[in-house]
């Protein structure tokens, strides 16, 4: 089953031009909602200097805090948590690909 989540996914995914990244999605919300770092870390309860961190990817979430994340925002945590889910995946040089289907 398809969602507008998903085809989302596959769009950020095309215009990247590699799959999106946790804090790769987390930039495009905030930038789609136009909000400011200061108001979208805020809201997710940590520093703007920590979003701006995992937003560029050189911080990662657990899973535990990704889905958390994505009640905060109103998203589907199984989005947040598989891309939480790829990002250690990717860090640790391992080649398995989380599926939404799976989640």
């Amino acid at each position: 089953m398809r969602t507008k989540k998903s085809d989302s996914m596959n769009f950020l995914d095309k215009l990247l031009g590699t799959p999106a990244t946790f804090g790769d999605t987390l930039l495009a919300i905030r930038m789609a909602e136009e909000v400011t770092q200061m108001d979208m870390a805020k809201k997710l309860g940590i520093t703007s200097a920590h979003l701006s961190q995992i937003e560029r990817g050189h911080k990662f979430v657990s899973p535990e805090r990704a889905a958390a994340f994505a009640k905060k925002l109103g998203y589907p945590s199984k989005i947040f948590v598989s891309l939480s889910l790829q990002d250690q995946l990717s860090k640790a040089g391992l080649k398995f690909k989380v599926s939404l289907e799976a989640a």
